[in-house]
């Protein structure tokens, strides 16, 4: 495979690839044709595990949770990818606090992380998280690019809590934020 198609299906654009290359830190075997063209040799795919991430935001999305599993499994059998095990996970996106998430991330024999959409992996960084992956010749698959907005507003309205309360103490951050969401959907009407 070429380099530029290596590039983009790990996530990383062509330059970076290209430099890793020349300084010899790209986490693939590669060479050089004398016409200039470089070429990835092809690894195995058995080098570690992959395995399924699903989350969902809260607790009462928990049937929601098990049918995301089932069909991140169909979809894992039907593309051939052999899923090692299925880590489940509630929380938000937003917050930092994904225990499961973080084991994930740092355990070095999980070699794919194959996920049903982008936000269930994070809402927001989830170019870095795959771009850093990608530098340790890992990978995240996603099933389903189109975008879920379904949890977007209780994940803005956390967020505009959060800084409601860093701005005017606990206690009024939950009245302000839900003025300032009213105030945002009336304006949008």
């Amino acid at each position: 495979m070429r380099l530029k198609e290596w590039a983009a299906k790990q996530g990383v654009s062509y330059r970076t690839a290209l430099n890793w290359f020349h300084s010899g830190t790209l986490p693939a075997p590669a060479r050089q044709l004398p016409t200039g063209t470089i070429l990835i040799e092809p690894q195995a795919e058995d080098d570690g595990d992959a395995v399924a991430y699903c989350r969902v935001s809260s607790a009462d999305q928990k049937d929601d949770l098990e049918r995301q599993a089932g069909r991140v499994a169909l979809s894992c059998s039907r593309r051939g990818i052999g899923l090692g095990r299925t880590v489940c996970e509630t929380g938000s996106g937003l917050e930092g606090n994904l225990v499961e998430l973080r084991r994930l991330l740092a355990d070095a024999s999980v070699s794919t992380i194959v996920v049903e959409h982008r936000d269930r992996l994070a809402r927001f960084g989830f170019e870095q998280v795959e771009a850093a992956l990608a530098a340790q010749g890992r990978s995240i698959v996603v099933l389903d690019e189109a975008e879920v907005e379904d949890d977007l507003v209780p994940e803005m309205t956390e967020v505009l809590i959060w800084m409601c309360a860093r701005l005017y103490g606990r206690r009024s951050a939950q009245r302000r934020a839900r003025a300032a969401m009213k105030a945002a959907s009336e304006s949008a009407s």
